[in-house]
């Protein structure tokens, strides 16, 4: 038998017991969100009546920590922390590479994905305010269930607005939901002034997380005793995700391992931001090279403008300077759905700018193939949005061994892909186009497709 350490884990006593934020370690402050009407900066109290009150209040906070409190770590534990950190034998090997792949499995939690990790907080912080409801917008339907769970948790009534094409491609993320009590509808959606505006001028749109995130505003608005809460993009939804990192660099160091390569998928910047950030805080690690993995659909890292924007569509929110590809930017109806936004996190695009992080991006056939290689190596099947860290290593695996250079890679993989099996039906079948070989293989054999096309190698 393999001695080979391939499962990190660790004790429940082990579990980080407070935040890192990695503010106070960026090489320049980051620009504050703005009033859209006057450009002057917001003041932090402005946003009380959307959020709630702790979590303004680490939106700005300079402190280097923040305890996590009791009740939210015990809830973090009964939904599955510490995740393991795993390292990928099976992908290493069909690879042939001399490098060390290691993964950290956020797919274990009962919703399937990091999402949690913040939910959680939140929910806690508004029970304890004394809020009874929570308006929210989801993508693919993973920040929606966390926060269904973790209303369910606290008692609090749940209400997402879920992008309409994510709503038709992932039928069961809203049954699971509905099973955590929550009222979820598609967006754009009839409930609010904004969702009829889009309905009636472009029927059938697919909605955007910028058209979710209006309704989930507007509803929040019209709603006595009902906040709103985000599942990216803001620095205190960041903060809590950096249990992630922590978590995985105390694997790291349990076996004496130092990452060459850190990467994570982005949409609006959760995931990647909980898995580097501790990192980029930590000095012993300024020459960890840090990917950043994203659609070519919505390229929001790689050809996004470095600007002031509105987070939503309609323009409710404040301004934040962030990369973006425009408020009213629709993507194509990728299965990614998590990544689907038009901007990004401050920090990211901060660090973006800065260059301590650099950005990829990927087109979906080859990032849905690499899911398949990787199901196939590793025995799980990836979320699309995870599947593009997992292209990102593959790649990362391959030059290492093109070169020869025993690199540790290390990736965050984000979510599991139970709920997203049209996605890779689809490309099996070859209705997403041509079906790329990856590192040489084919992994659809030609007989198994319902209308074969030209394969290739990319």
């Amino acid at each position: 038998m393999d001695n080979t350490i391939t499962r990190i884990l660790l004790d429940i006593e082990d579990m980080p017991r407070q935040y890192v934020n990695v503010i106070p370690y960026l090489k320049e402050p980051i620009p504050p969100p703005v009033n859209p009407a006057s450009g002057e900066p917001l003041p932090p109290e402005a946003l009380e009546s959307i959020f709630v009150k702790e979590c303004v209040r680490q939106e700005v906070s300079d402190r280097k920590r923040i305890d996590i409190p009791a009740e939210v770590r015990e809830g973090l534990v009964r939904y599955g922390r510490p995740t393991p950190l795993q390292r990928a034998i099976g992908l290493e090997r069909l690879l042939k590479t001399p490098a060390e792949i290691y993964y950290k499995r956020e797919d274990v939690t009962p919703t399937g994905s990091h999402k949690v990790n913040t939910a959680l907080a939140q929910a806690f912080y508004a029970k304890k305010e004394g809020i009874e409801r929570l308006a929210t917008e989801t993508g693919a339907g993973q920040w929606g269930s966390a926060v269904a769970l973790s209303c369910a948790h606290f008692d609090i009534e749940a209400m997402v607005y879920m992008v309409r094409v994510s709503y038709e491609q992932k039928r069961y993320r809203g049954a699971l939901m509905r099973s955590y009590g929550a009222r979820v509808v598609p967006s754009p959606s009839t409930l609010t002034e904004f969702g009829r505006k889009i309905n009636t001028e472009h029927p059938n749109h697919p909605g955007t997380l910028g058209i979710a995130i209006s309704e989930a505003l507007e509803d929040t608005f019209a709603h006595a005793n009902t906040k709103y809460t985000l599942g990216s993009v803001l620095n205190h939804v960041l903060l809590h995700q950096s249990i992630i990192g922590q978590e995985t660099m105390a694997q790291l160091e349990k076996i004496d391992t130092f990452p060459d390569i850190i990467i994570g998928c982005v949409g609006g910047g959760s995931n990647f931001g909980g898995i580097t950030i501790p990192f980029i805080a930590d000095k012993k690690y300024r020459n960890t090279k840090i990917i950043a993995a994203e659609p070519t659909a919505c390229p929001t890292l790689t050809k996004g403008e470095y600007c002031y924007d509105f987070g939503d569509t309609a323009g409710l929110t404040p301004k934040l300077k962030m990369h973006s590809l425009g408020a009213d930017f629709t993507p194509p109806k990728i299965h990614a759905g998590g990544l689907r936004y038009h901007g990004v996190a401050p920090i990211i695009s901060a660090l973006l700018n800065q260059g301590r992080i650099t950005a990829r991006s990927f087109e979906q056939t080859d990032i849905l193939a690499a899911g398949l290689l990787f199901a196939r190596a590793e025995g799980i099947i990836p979320a699309p949005e995870s599947a593009h860290a997992v292209k990102a290593a593959v790649d990362e695996a391959i030059r290492a061994r093109e070169s020869n250079e025993k690199k540790v890679i290390v990736f965050s993989l984000s979510g599991h892909g139970h709920f997203d099996m049209e996605a890779y039906a689809a490309l099996m079948n070859g209705q997403l186009g041509e079906v790329p070989l990856v590192d040489g293989q084919m992994l659809i054999q030609p007989e198994s497709m319902a209308s074969m096309v030209e394969v290739k190698n990319v």
